[in-house]
């Protein structure tokens, strides 16, 4: 059973950089042929893809995010991390990691994490 679980900072000042972790336990984030996302729902709106780091370390954004987004990942610890940068208001959001699995004809994201409250506030 693969697990997921998000953890950083709740609060984050406006103009600097939101980290976020996700540890993911019962799989291994070098195993092909998955990617592993994050997501993002701010309230009363939709879900948002904004990146992906594959099994291969090759790294997928969103157009609109890609300029603040990085993401990177620690094999040895099977962690994969999001640095959001230059954060505003608009950024308040729960945030997702989920495992994508493109084994088949279109991609599934088979696997979520609880999912982790951040608001951008000074």
């Amino acid at each position: 059973q693969v697990q997921l679980q998000e953890s950083g900072p709740g609060l984050v000042k406006p103009s600097q950089m939101l980290s976020l972790t996700c540890t993911v336990s019962g799989g291994s984030i070098t195993t092909s042929y998955y990617a592993w996302s994050w997501i993002r729902q701010p309230p009363g709106k939709g879900l948002e893809w904004m990146g992906a780091i594959a099994y291969d370390g090759s790294t997928y954004y969103s157009p609109s995010l890609k300029s603040r987004t990085s993401i990177s990942r620690d094999t040895s610890k099977n962690q994969f991390s999001l640095q959001l940068s230059s954060v505003t208001p608009e950024d308040t959001a729960v945030y997702y990691c989920a495992r994508g699995d493109y084994s088949g004809s279109y991609p599934v994201l088979d696997y979520w994490g609880q999912g982790t409250q951040v608001t951008v506030s000074s």
